[in-house]
């Protein structure tokens, strides 16, 4: 698994896993989706010999092809992921995340890459009916988003079982950390808090979330990628533990000490039939196929959390006082 290949590199968990692949010792070819203005999201600030960055879209078949040449190990992150952008664009949702899985199985297929790791998403599962949810627990499609990676997964899972494809479905529960897009709960409430807001604009405060630090995603992706016998398996990233969103926005503040209120903001809520009211997620299955298990606990990762976004340089990179969809 020298020469590795990260769609989706430029986003949140993309660049991370970036780093830790480099720190790692491997060869990475990051795509970044192509723009006019030649901006590489978070991957600006990345500077390595070992780093090969190149601008395109998973949505070309072709392309997809001309950048796998040469992998070993191609980790499928790129996506589309704002649920509540999924409501008003729901087309571009299928042709990014379904048609691009499609074209990077195909490209993994014709090149004979090793391995093949397609990201999931712990929403497939919907709102839990039972806990822990492990990956038998039924799929179910509250959101056009989670349609689409639904969809995405059957595709990865049918080259597998098509053609023996060694594709592995990889399932992170809820992640957060540093660079989060701010349309996601935690970003969006420290981001508020560190401008000076008393009034916190929040959603639905009731559901439950299995949270995930981005550094112990990042360990769990590569942990699947080194594990023997894991072709055609999917497997939940998770810590088998969850909390409530009013909790999490309790424990932000008091970390931060801040005296604020949590004002429910109608924008910020899911239709009710779409809400996911609970997630929790079952690590067994990653914690016997790998060495994996987590290493941050909810404060300890909400505290590098906070302490990265209340970096002026950082926090001036966000709209706090804009809705993010």
């Amino acid at each position: 698994m020298k020469n590795v290949l990260i769609t989706g590199a430029d986003g949140f968990i993309g660049s991370h896993l970036t780093e830790l692949l480099l720190e790692q010792g491997y060869n990475v070819r990051a795509l970044s989706q192509y723009n006019s203005f030649n901006n590489w999201g978070w991957l600006e600030d990345i500077n390595h010999s070992n780093l090969e960055i190149v601008c395109g879209d998973v949505r070309d078949a072709d392309y997809c092809r001309y950048i796998s040449q040469g992998m070993d190990t191609i980790f499928h992150l790129a996506a589309l992921i704002a649920i509540p952008y999924s409501y008003v664009a729901p087309d571009s949702y299928v042709d990014t995340n379904i048609k691009g899985t499609l074209n990077m199985c195909q490209a993994a297929r014709d090149l004979g890459v090793e391995k093949l790791l397609v990201t999931s998403t712990s929403e497939v599962y919907g709102t839990a009916q039972y806990v822990p949810i492990d990956e038998k627990h039924p799929r179910q499609p509250q959101s056009p988003y989670s349609a689409t990676k639904i969809g995405a997964d059957a595709i990865a899972k049918s080259f597998y079982n098509a053609f023996d494809l060694p594709v592995t479905i990889v399932r992170p529960f809820n992640t957060y950390g540093p660079r989060q897009s701010a349309r996601a709960i935690i970003p969006t409430i420290i981001s508020q808090i560190a401008n000076g807001a008393k009034e916190i604009k929040v959603g639905d405060l009731t559901p439950t979330r299995d949270f995930n630090y981005v550094k112990d995603t990042c360990r769990g992706f590569l942990a699947i990628a080194k594990a023997e016998n894991v072709a055609g398996e999917e497997i939940n990233i998770a810590t088998d533990t969850e909390i409530s969103m009013q909790d999490t926005l309790n424990l932000i503040a008091e970390i931060m000490g801040a005296d604020v209120n949590w004002v429910k903001d109608p924008e910020r809520c899911r239709p009710s039939k779409s809400e996911v009211f609970r997630l929790h997620g079952s690590n067994e299955k990653i914690c016997r196929l790998t060495d994996w298990h987590p290493q941050y606990s909810i404060r300890d990762g909400l505290t590098q959390t906070i302490e990265w976004f209340t970096n002026p340089e950082n926090l001036k990179k966000y709209k706090s006082n804009i809705y993010n969809r």
